[in-house]
């Protein structure tokens, strides 16, 4: 294995030398969609498990069990024309204490006609931790994305809710080549207390859903959202924003973890017909 620290060191003044990526490939054969290619690379492991639909399914793990100082993660996402892919992890995204930072980059292109369902756990930062995320997807005309992201307050009983040192976390989606997101969202205690700032709420979350395809669903959602009547210290907030004529983009805060993972599976409650099969039942945690 190449020493990240010797190749920095041969390296030409200038030049930045980026860590492997791993690579999920998916390809549409027939009427189902397999996995193409599976390569893990550095800490990060891709478990590929069989389901009763159509789609394709794979899990991220770490060898670690999350993501320790100076770790970094790049993924590599492709889903060919016409194929069904859900991407998940096997459980919380774990950030431990990390005094040089972790990383984690995943691009991900979507062609014609396919589908990229893109929903890890939530992110849970613990004390001391300085974690750096970056996602990027290029969907074709005719694509389709499903992506979630969120960040839990870490270990509570641990008297370490929100008390990492840093957390960036930066999206941004194109759609035909035209971006229609680019953002980045900082968390840090030197612009105020995070706790403090965050008061009540445990759970940040993000919900993503663009792609002609998924228009009924979307539709679906805003007016679900949009029926919440707005009343003083709600247990969960929503605002939802269009992006552009078939992209919408979900804003959660949540009081409890729970509450809020609740909401998003009741907002996806289209997947399992899209993808015919229900991630989530196998833990118990239906899409209803």
């Amino acid at each position: 294995m190449r020493t990240p620290r010797l190749i920095e060191e041969r390296a030409p003044q200038g030049v930045v030398f980026e860590p492997p990526a791993a690579r999920l490939d998916f390809e549409r054969v027939g009427s189902r969609t397999v996995v193409q290619s599976a390569l893990p690379m550095g800490p990060l492991r891709l478990l590929t498990p069989k389901n009763h639909g159509h789609a394709a399914w794979a899990y991220t793990s770490s060898l670690g069990g999350g993501f320790v100082d100076g770790d970094e993660v790049r993924l590599d996402l492709r889903v060919g024309r016409g194929a069904a892919a859900f991407v998940s992890t096997q459980g919380p995204t774990r950030v431990y204490r990390s005094p040089r930072g972790c990383t984690n980059e995943t691009r991900a292109e979507v062609a014609s006609g396919a589908l990229l369902a893109l929903v890890p756990d939530p992110t849970a930062c613990f004390a001391g931790a300085r974690f750096e995320s970056r996602c990027e997807v290029d969907l074709a005309s005719g694509a389709s994305l499903v992506l979630f992201d969120a960040l839990s307050a870490g270990r509570s009983h641990r008297n370490e809710r929100w008390g990492f040192r840093r957390y960036s976390s930066g999206l941004r989606l194109a759609m035909e080549g035209a971006v229609v997101l680019d953002e980045t969202v900082l968390l840090d205690p030197e612009h105020g207390a995070v706790a403090e700032r965050l008061g009540r709420f445990d759970l940040l979350a993000t919900l993503l859903i663009a792609g002609s395809p998924l228009a009924a669903a979307r539709e679906e959602i805003s007016r679900r959202i949009e029926a919440v009547p707005v009343a003083v210290r709600l247990d969960l907030v929503e605002s939802k924003s269009r992006l552009a004529p078939d992209a919408l983009l979900v804003r959660i805060a949540a009081v409890s973890i729970e509450k809020g993972l609740a909401r998003m599976r009741s907002h996806l409650r289209f997947l399992p017909d899209l993808l015919g099969d229900d991630p989530f039942s196998r833990r118990g945690m239906p899409c209803t």
